[in-house]
């Protein structure tokens, strides 16, 4: 189960349900695409809940990390060769509870999947969101100081630049465009991620999400608010990053990239 190339590629996606996204071609796309390492985000399943076509998928190993309410957020990794330790946890037990993450360490580098929080609902949902973000840089900041190079991706709930949605005039005081959440992203690539699709495109309407109402996906009005970030140490190990906007099965895409192993 090595990976043997020297060029991996990395998919990650919010299935909005893993089940519900097994009974809409999961298995026969993953098959297809054969991605080294695929995240999935909003799993809303523990793995007590799945069976073994879901759990042991193909030749991939997977590694999952649930919420304590069940049918709610989740994350997996499904990758072709066995990591060095995996870690789902930031930390903080109030921000621990939503199986919000899953790190996996591999010889030269880590892969994190990450599903941040939805700030919609409420203030205190965002300021949990808020909170999520900070725990998640410090705890970003403690893999980049091993020297290896650290790759995150996920579902980060905010549209960085105007560029990254369809109607940014109409959401600047809605949660997944709000100032203090685009001033995060901000910070974060001040501190140095790099945004690896904004590295090889400058095109507009690239989106990864789209409202389930109103036909937003046939008309192309969406958000950009999937990311794959990359420490910009290690820039040079990444070859490519892309958007598979032709893909269904969720309100989200895929994304990904292809990076030197």
């Amino acid at each position: 189960m090595k990976l043997m190339k020297n060029k991996l590629r990395i998919i990650s996606w919010n299935v909005n349900g893993i089940r519900a996204a097994a009974r809409k071609n999961f298995h026969a796309w993953l098959l297809d695409e054969n991605p080294d390492i695929l995240c999935v985000q909003e799993t809303k399943a523990h793995p007590d809940q799945l069976d073994e076509h879901l759990l042991n998928v193909h030749d991939y190993l997977s590694f999952w990390s649930s919420a304590e309410k069940k049918g709610y957020s989740g994350t997996a990794i499904f990758t072709k060769e066995k990591p060095l330790s995996v870690e789902t946890k930031v930390g903080i037990e109030a921000l621990d509870k939503e199986g919000r993450m899953v790190c996996l360490e591999y010889e030269k580098f880590f892969i994190v999947n990450v599903y941040f929080p939805n700030g919609k609902m409420n203030e205190t949902r965002l300021k949990y969101k808020m909170d999520y973000y900070g725990a998640h840089q410090k705890f970003v900041a403690k893999l980049r100081k091993t020297g290896k190079a650290v790759v995150v991706c996920g579902d980060y709930n905010t549209a960085h630049k105007e560029i990254d949605l369809a109607r940014p005039k109409a959401n600047e005081k809605i949660s997944g465009f709000l100032p203090v959440e685009r001033a995060w992203i901000d910070g974060y690539v001040e501190f140095g991620m790099l945004d690896t699709f904004r590295e090889f495109s400058d095109k507009a309407a690239m989106y990864t999400w789209w409202s389930m109402r109103s036909g937003a996906r046939s008309r192309n009005v969406g958000w950009r608010i999937d990311y794959f970030f990359i420490d910009k140490d290690h820039k040079d190990i990444l070859k490519d990053a892309f958007i598979l906007t032709d893909v269904m099965g969720s309100d989200h895409c895929p994304l990904g990239v292809e990076i030197e192993h």
